[in-house]
């Protein structure tokens, strides 16, 4: 078996007494969709920055593609493929839909932001920003100013933006909140066609997503990783279910 394309080793952060994460080790296999799961104040967002290098852990390293990371900046691990989405939408809203891509793919290529021309007129730009938008479901809204798309529609956008870095693993943060049922099956949706082309670790509220789509499940709580398995093998743990009191129709 191949080695893991993410590890993190005994992740540690406290606030004062509390333990937002506590010695928490997981590892993501590449290829696969790994859903962090656990209720409110788990630690799940902490974890998330913690990878993406927001954060710097008390103790503990994380490792990508077999290189310690744990010292290393944002940009510097967006860098070597790591990609992060928020659980509040981030795009600039007073631009077009494509030019919010074509500055993501801008980014990526290094081309210089002083002499950034319309997307028109650039085609290495505008041409992969193109495509990047038909795989979101968003090539008929390419030249739409951001700010007038609907809310699924600027989660996907968010998505696309993402995409653009070309990374090797997502870091998809609950990018199903605030969706009503619409936009929530869309979304599965465009999950489970970049599943099949990225490596994905997913912290998400919504358990019939999860479970629909996942292929391993760890579950927080506590800033603890309580249990790590499939679908099947949470569903039937009886600490993921003392964990959920009070939200037990979640894993039925």
């Amino acid at each position: 078996m191949s080695e893991p394309l993410l590890v993190t080793a005994g992740l540690t952060k406290r606030y004062g007494g509390l333990a937002a994460l506590d010695g928490v080790s997981l590892s993501i296999n590449a290829g696969e969709l790994h859903a962090v799961i656990g209720p409110n104040g788990a630690g799940k967002t902490t974890l998330i920055a913690h990878l993406a290098g927001e954060l710097t852990p008390d103790d503990g390293r994380v490792y990508f593609a077999g290189e310690d990371i744990t010292d290393l900046a944002v940009h510097a691990r967006a860098a070597r493929g790591l990609g992060r989405s928020f659980q509040v939408t981030s795009i600039f809203g007073d631009i077009t839909v494509i030019d919010n891509v074509s500055l993501a793919v801008q980014a990526r290529v290094g081309h210089s932001f002083h002499f950034w021309r319309p997307t028109d007129e650039d085609p290495s730009l505008c041409e992969p920003a193109l495509q990047i938008l038909s795989d979101v479901g968003l090539s008929d809204r390419a030249f739409e100013i951001a700010a007038n798309l609907a809310h699924g529609e600027k989660r996907a956008l968010e998505m696309a933006m993402v995409l653009a870095g070309r990374p090797r693993l997502l870091l998809l943060d609950e990018p199903m909140a605030g969706m009503g049922p619409e936009d929530a099956t869309r979304m599965v949706e465009l999950l489970a066609g970049l599943k099949r082309r990225h490596t994905i670790l997913l912290v998400e509220h919504d358990m019939d997503a999860v479970f629909g789509l996942a292929d391993r499940i760890s579950v927080l709580v506590y800033g603890r990783v309580v249990a790590t398995g499939d679908v099947m093998d949470i569903r039937s743990n009886e600490e993921v279910r003392l964990a959920y009191l009070g939200e037990e129709d979640l894993l039925t």
